[in-house]
């Protein structure tokens, strides 16, 4: 099956099952609201280019938008952590991993457990952090912000860790063609 397939499925698998199924879990104590969508963006293949990946990232967050009459919250956060991954991925990919040329973030492409769950850590938060503000904007509740920032970051966290162990994703090495 060709990437460009199974990313066609994948955005369709992630936007249904963050509307019908995680959407669905009432919030518990107003906090925490299980996000799992954005994981779509973060398996992206490396040879994305930024300008794609933040089409993309628009796109697919408008998507999501329009099944939860949130206009453009999601298409924001979405493409705030498009526009850092790149620079993310420079960070903690090690010179000598350059060379293997990996086609998708995962544990082995970037080189161990500690470097991927930083990759996902980092964006996790910052994706919940931006998408919390723009919601806070309407409260101004500072203590909800910050509760909310940390505990939908925290079962998102859980919720990627249940996804990698489920989904078999193939780490595929990059050929010239």
């Amino acid at each position: 099956m060709s990437d460009l397939v199974k990313n066609i499925i994948r955005f369709a698998a992630f936007i249904l099952i963050q509307v019908y199924v995680l959407n669905r879990i009432p919030p518990v104590h107003r906090f925490i609201v299980p996000y799992l969508y954005f994981l779509y963006i973060l398996w992206l293949p490396f040879k994305t280019t930024p300008i794609n990946l933040m089409l993309i990232a628009f796109v697919f967050g408008i998507s999501l938008d329009s099944f939860t009459n949130t206009p453009g919250l999601h298409a924001a956060a979405c493409v705030l952590i498009a526009f850092i991954r790149p620079y993310l991925i420079t960070i903690i990919l090690p010179q000598e991993r350059k060379e293997l040329y990996y086609t998708n973030p995962s544990v082995k492409s970037l080189g161990g457990v500690a470097p991927y769950a930083l990759y996902i850590s980092v964006l996790t938060f910052i994706h919940h952090l931006y998408l919390t503000f723009l919601e806070w904007l309407s409260t101004g509740n500072w203590w909800y912000f910050l509760g909310k920032v940390l505990a939908t970051t925290g079962v998102s966290l859980m919720l990627i860790l249940i996804a990698e162990i489920l989904v078999y994703r193939k780490d595929q090495m990059r050929t010239n063609a």
